[in-house]
């Protein structure tokens, strides 16, 4: 059965619990960065904060990706549905810019 059916994935627990972990540190960072604006942080340091953010959420993307590559894509390729290459271009369009 294709676990990305009608464009919804369906994540076991652990996958969940992984994605969940790392968006709760991301958030942290965020936060981090916000109490640095409010007690005046040198705008460098904060810029150094903002890219760590960015990184972690690149990486959290990338991760998905891969994900889905080899979950999603590889089982609509299987199944004849070739419109998942369409997709894929626009999605790496995104990524590119």
């Amino acid at each position: 059965m294709n676990e990305c059916f009608q464009k919804k994935t369906v994540r076991s627990e652990e996958e969940k619990k992984k994605i969940i972990n790392r968006l709760n540190r991301i958030k942290g960072q965020i936060n981090g960065i916000e109490k640095m604006v409010n007690n005046d942080t040198y705008c460098n340091d904060i810029l150094i904060q903002v890219v760590a953010a960015e990184k972690s959420l690149k990486s959290l993307a990338n991760s998905i990706l891969e994900n889905h590559l080899y979950k999603c894509v590889a089982e609509d390729l299987e199944n004849g549905n070739l419109e998942v290459i369409d997709e894929l271009i626009s999605l790496f369009k995104r990524f590119n810019n």
